[in-house]
């Protein structure tokens, strides 16, 4: 009988929208097989939350949910670790307890999970983390080098030309906002999806301040905050730096109950006073009428202001 390759599940939320196109490239390229939970639904949160605590983000809340879509239906679920790049460049504590939470919530049902570790403190950079994990799924040194080599490849691609859209939608003519976000809230059909529809649909052409060279977002973030320790804060604060002057409004667009957004937003509705702001808190009692009728008054107030209304 032919050997059938592992597969691996990836959970379609949290760093999936940051990592999910080096997951899947890494993965095939060891010749393994690669399953993404289904785009979020109410079912997938309801899942979730009945596993988390209750005062979990929401986030957390659907993570869980994908989590528990996959269980039985492949080999390993990847559940990475995540804590931070070094110095002052952390991750939520959420992406350092991942993968024990993960195994503690699900130890009964005997699914196998696989992990790796990156801590820039101790001097773990990703490249050894996926080396470990290569080798522990029993792939040769080799392999697991050209495999790790491609996907940074297709990342870096897959990030240059959401980029440049980025940019090419910048020069369009028309009334612009700018989204701060995660991109595991802005990209989620459940969460952010429904508030980038509503904005085409009205006519506004909605950007992405986590959408911009990471380096160089992370120096601008100092003008901000010279001391927040969030990487992907910072760039957010970057991304906002970047383009402020540019658009017409800002919407601070977070999963209740966020800790560090709760900080970052009001650091920002502080210190970036000169443009139209709408800060939008989504959970899971959130109906799209509500978010809705916030969104179009934060148009019309945007319009009035400048005189189009």
């Amino acid at each position: 009988m032919e050997h059938q390759p592992a597969v691996i599940g990836l959970p379609r939320a949290m760093l999936y929208y940051r990592y999910g196109v080096l997951w899947r490239t890494f993965f095939t390229g060891l010749g393994l097989g690669v399953a993404a939970s289904p785009p979020t639904d109410r079912d997938i949160l309801a899942q979730g939350t009945a596993l988390a605590i209750d005062e979990a983000c929401l986030s957390l809340k659907i993570y869980l949910g994908h989590v528990a879509a996959l269980v039985g239906q492949c080999d390993y679920i990847l559940t990475p670790r995540v804590s931070n790049f070094g110095r002052h460049r952390n991750m939520c504590t959420r992406f350092e307890s991942t993968p024990d939470l993960v195994r503690s919530v699900f130890r009964s049902t005997g699914q196998k999970f696989l992990s790796y570790n990156v801590d820039g403190e101790l001097k773990q950079d990703e490249q050894d983390a996926f080396l470990s994990m290569g080798r522990e799924l029993g792939c040769s040194a080799g392999a697991v080098k050209r495999a790790y080599r491609l996907a940074k490849k297709a990342e870096l691609a897959h990030f240059k030309e959401q980029v440049q859209k980025q940019e090419q939608l910048s020069r369009r003519e028309g009334m612009k906002v700018l989204i701060a976000a995660h991109s595991y809230v802005i990209e989620d059909p459940f969460m952010g999806k429904p508030v980038t529809r509503f904005l085409k649909a009205a006519g506004v052409i909605p950007l992405r301040a986590d959408l911009t060279d990471r380096e160089a977002a992370l120096k601008r973030s100092l003008s901000l905050s010279p001391t927040c320790k969030w990487e992907i804060s910072r760039e957010i604060l970057g991304g906002i730096q970047q383009r402020r002057d540019t658009v017409d409004g800002i919407i601070l667009l977070s999963a209740f109950p966020c800790g560090p957004d709760a900080m970052v937003n009001e650091l920002i509705a502080r210190r970036v006073g000169d443009v139209p702001l709408l800060n939008l808190v989504l959970d899971s009692q959130s109906g799209t009428a509500g978010v809705e009728t916030r969104l179009e008054s934060f148009i019309d107030i945007i319009r009035f202001q400048e005189g189009k209304l």
